[in-house]
């Protein structure tokens, strides 16, 4: 039994992470030998970034041309859209050597699509600039930047998870990760949401950012309710209509309003928690046009016992849109925002999933929540949307992990074995190895289950975690195979 829930156990990528990234760490070395030097005078730059440039400009580069003269022909004009390109690009790579995608080529981000060609450049750059050994010698100066943020952040965390009731115990396909970047520009804050992966990078400052962290944390566990209940948030959408005509609002919430009502919501919590019912004042005069609503909300939430997941479907359906246009009508939105000392960016996210696209969507986050029965009949609405194999494979990788997690070793083989012949993608490719060599381990047949996880750990473009989890595999089984 044991071995068996072993099995069933997904090797989910750590949460909450606080860390820095050596991906990142070399496009940021690259950008910087290639010219960008935005604010390098500023006297909240990392010594760091100082350092490292003097290191890359006293070394012999043969790539280096090239390298500049892409970046030159990619620069932005707004320095912050010419470092959020790099940014989500190293987000959405490998590390050394090859730097390859982690994702389809239809989930890359939008603003990283355009650095094609930037991958091999970076791959000699890191060996021609010896990138690896900058990168131990730095270690010191990042572990010193994220110990100073390690206590708030987890006390941000904390303070959150304790408000919206949050279940940190159970097991969560979702992943957020905070990256410290001591090269890039400072005074800015920069976050992502790629499918269910949260990334925010954190940039040198002279106070720790710590409530856009906290920002980015309420975005990371909110966003997906308002995808789960779409159909009833989109009841209210003609309310979107008052916020076209608030000046101060940024465009991105005027043309989407899932991440308005998300953002109304975020920032009646940040006024309760910081004791501070002005700031749901000033949202709404900036175009945050249900934060009073959600105000009002949040008083009658805490007085109930459910959780936000439950309790947030009932906030929704509470909207009552003759009141609320009534109160909107009466506002007169100021023409600008309060100026903010960091700049806080949410690059553009890939378009939202449709069709089977959608469908999977929804089974994979019924299947997080472990809502089986619901997760079973999505993947199965899949298989009758489309007659694309690949997406067939992913059903059959999601009806089998079902399978394992209720216990019934024969069925989950036969339907990983059913995504394997569907022309899986990569990553369901490698998992669906792993899952199927934890099977014949579980059963015994090491040496089966060590060529499964060989086969897993061939996968090019399999995600770090699935070979991971391979790699660890092997090792479990030769040791029982040695006892």
């Amino acid at each position: 039994m044991a071995l068996f829930a072993e099995v069933a156990q997904a090797a989910e990528p750590a949460r909450g992470q606080l860390d820095a990234s050596p991906t990142l760490f070399a496009v940021m070395a690259a950008i910087n030998a290639a010219g960008y030097d935005t604010d390098i005078a500023s006297p909240n730059n990392s010594p760091l970034r100082e350092t490292i440039r003097k290191e890359l400009a006293g070394k012999q580069i043969p790539c280096l041309p090239a390298l500049q003269e892409f970046y030159r022909a990619h620069r932005q004009d707004d320095a912050t859209a010419n470092l959020s390109q790099y940014i989500s690009f190293a987000l959405s790579v490998t590390g050394p050597p090859a730097y390859a995608p982690k994702v389809r080529a239809v989930e890359v981000p939008p603003d990283a699509k355009s650095l094609d060609g930037f991958a091999p450049l970076l791959a000699k750059f890191y060996s021609e600039a010896g990138i690896e050994d900058l990168w131990n010698r730095a270690q010191p100066a990042f572990e010193q930047a994220i110990a100073r943020y390690h206590e708030p952040v987890a006390a941000a965390v904390l303070q959150v998870n304790g408000f919206l009731r949050n279940e940190t115990s159970g097991t969560s396909a979702n992943w957020f990760q905070i990256y410290v970047d001591l090269l890039g520009a400072p005074n800015q804050i920069q976050t992502r949401s790629y499918g269910r992966n949260y990334y925010v990078v954190i940039a040198p400052s002279a106070e720790p950012r710590i409530h856009d962290v906290r920002h980015a944390y309420l975005h990371y566990l909110l966003d997906p309710m308002a995808t789960r209940h779409d159909e009833t948030l989109m009841r209210s959408r003609g309310l979107a209509d008052h916020a076209q005509r608030a000046q101060a609002l940024d465009a991105s919430f005027k043309s989407d309003y899932p991440l308005l009502v998300t953002e109304s919501l975020i920032k009646a919590i940040e006024a309760r928690l910081d004791k501070q019912p002005a700031q749901a004042n000033q949202a709404m005069l900036e175009g945050y046009i249900l934060t009073a609503f959600f105000s009002e909300q949040l008083q009658v939430y805490l007085k109930q016992e459910q959780a936000m997941r439950f309790y947030y479907p009932e906030m929704l359906a509470a909207i009552n849109l003759k009141r609320e246009d009534a109160r909107l009508s009466q506002i007169e939105f100021v023409a600008q925002a309060p100026v903010r000392q960091v700049k806080y960016v949410e690059a553009p996210r890939p378009p939202e999933p449709k069709g089977v696209a959608k469908t999977l969507a929804q089974a994979e986050q019924c299947y997080t929540d472990r809502d089986l029965e619901a997760a079973r009949q999505f993947f199965l609405k899949a298989l009758e949307e489309t007659s694309n194999k690949p997406a067939h494979a992913q059903a059959y990788y999601g009806l089998a992990r079902i399978a394992a997690l209720e216990r019934n070793p024969e069925m989950a083989e036969r339907l990983f074995e059913k995504a394997l012949e569907s022309a899986p993608e990569p990553q369901v490719k490698a998992w669906a190895l792993v899952y199927l060599a934890r099977l014949e381990d579980a059963a015994g047949e090491r040496e089966h289950a060590i060529q499964r996880y060989r086969e897993a750990l061939a996968v090019d473009g399999a995600s770090p975690a699935a070979h991971q989890a391979a790699e660890e595999g092997v090792q479990r089984s030769f040791e029982k195979k040695s006892n």
